[in-house]
């Protein structure tokens, strides 16, 4: 069986219940496991003991933003391969373009539906077989 077949440790992390529930339902109807984090904070912690395969992260969040964030995990060698994708309900070039430059690999607009999501999570599955 592989990675992209199998179920993928995802972190999602979002100040919003609503995208952290429908991102977590999405992901455990399809076989992944998911844990949540409510902000950059939550989710540094939950990095480090969880080891995700592939974390979302909103852009806009209290206390620690979600560039912040990615910028921290990539900055740390254990997590720099680890796919960061953005969560923005703004589709803008400049979002984009940042997200890229503290690290993250995709950007998805918010909100999205289970197709988009999943499709996300089997491309990064798919490019991480090699490594896991």
């Amino acid at each position: 069986m592989s990675v992209a077949d199998s179920g993928v440790k995802v972190l999602v992390i979002d100040d919003s219940n609503t995208i952290r529930r429908s991102a977590e339902i999405f992901l455990k109807q399809a076989g992944h496991e998911v844990l949540l984090a409510e902000d950059g904070f939550d989710a540094l912690a939950k990095v480090n003991d969880y080891e995700p395969h592939l974390i979302f992260c909103d852009i806009l969040m209290p206390r620690l933003d979600g560039y912040q964030t990615c910028a921290i995990i990539k900055r740390n060698a254990r997590f720099a391969a680890v796919p960061v994708v953005m969560l923005s309900s703004k589709d803008g070039v400049f979002d984009k373009a940042r997200g890229r430059m503290v690290g993250s690999q995709d950007y998805l607009t918010k909100p999205f539906s289970k197709e988009q999501l999943l499709r996300v999570v089997r491309q990064f599955a798919v490019k991480q077989q090699g490594v896991v």
